[in-house]
């Protein structure tokens, strides 16, 4: 597992799914990739999820992908098990994509590819995550061009991704 300071793209990262197995996310060369911290208890779950599905339906053949962070920094609201997040993420909202082993993204834990992300895309009142539902958007070469707000609506983020995607 690369250290966040000596990584140059996404790709450099192994992370956990939720089952526990370790996932090279090199495997996600040349797709477009939407990193989001999830949580379940929130009040941006219900938008965040639907339009992530939607988002998901549309583009995953066209080699996008969205890798999903569950995270109980925020208040509280993610406190289930790993079975309970992906069960209420797929039952609930359908989502179809990749959901990882639960992560902290801030502070001395913060996970290895959250300190690379907030490094190459500090936030506007600096580089930590604010809240559930932070959006980072990397190219098919693994470099994060983009970093949105918890509040910024998934499918806002729709015309940069077929930017990405060379769709018009």
């Amino acid at each position: 597992m690369a250290a966040a300071s000596s990584a140059t793209s996404v790709h450099d990262f192994t992370v956990k799914d939720a089952s526990g197995k370790d996932v090279d996310l090199s495997t996600y060369k040349g797709k477009v990739l939407l990193i989001v911290n999830v949580a379940s208890q929130c009040g941006l779950t219900n938008s965040n999820y639907t339009e992530l599905a939607q988002l998901y339906e549309k583009y995953k053949d066209q080699g996008f992908e969205i890798l999903a962070f569950p995270c109980n920094q925020f208040g509280g609201q993610e406190p289930g098990s790993n079975e309970e997040i992906v069960q209420f993420a797929c039952t609930r909202f359908k989502a179809e994509y990749p959901i990882f082993d639960k992560v902290d993204v801030n502070g001395n834990n913060a996970a290895p590819l959250y300190k690379y992300l907030k490094s190459n895309k500090g936030g506007l009142f600096g580089d930590g995550i604010k809240w559930n539902f932070s959006k980072f958007l990397v190219d098919k070469e693994g470099r994060v061009v983009d970093r949105y707000a918890p509040t910024t609506s998934p499918l806002s983020i729709e015309k940069d991704i077929k930017k990405l995607l060379g769709s018009s």
